[in-house]
């Protein structure tokens, strides 16, 4: 089974330097989760349950918060999931449209989230 770093490794660049910034945020923002591959995509997990993760298109990576819909967001940029799911996802095509501190703030209140 593929690791997180072989799974970016094999991304196309600019793809693999978005992926790799989130996956140093991830690390840094959620250091009691796993981070492995779910459904063939990172996943950081606490137990079985998934927290955020990533998947890379051909022209963005996708940055997903499975409780992303409970969560505060006055930036705006997350996006709801369609159906029943909690799920709230961003897009970012190159490095410079992460915010890291907005990254962050959601990736805290992802990880209070699944805690409860």
């Amino acid at each position: 089974m593929p690791t997180v770093d072989e799974y970016i490794s094999a991304l196309a660049t600019p793809q693999r330097v978005v992926a790799g910034r989130l996956q140093d945020l991830l690390d840094e923002q959620l250091p009691t989760a796993t981070a492995q591959l779910y459904h063939a995509h990172p996943v950081w997990m606490e137990g079985k349950t998934p927290i955020a993760g990533f998947k890379a298109y051909p022209r963005w990576v996708t940055l997903m918060l499975w409780s992303g819909k409970r969560m505060s967001d006055p930036s705006g940029r997350l996006e709801a999931s369609a159906g029943s799911t909690d799920l709230a996802s961003v897009k970012f095509a190159h490095v410079d449209e992460i915010d890291d501190d907005l990254v962050r703030d959601w990736l805290t209140q992802a990880a209070a989230l699944t805690n409860r």
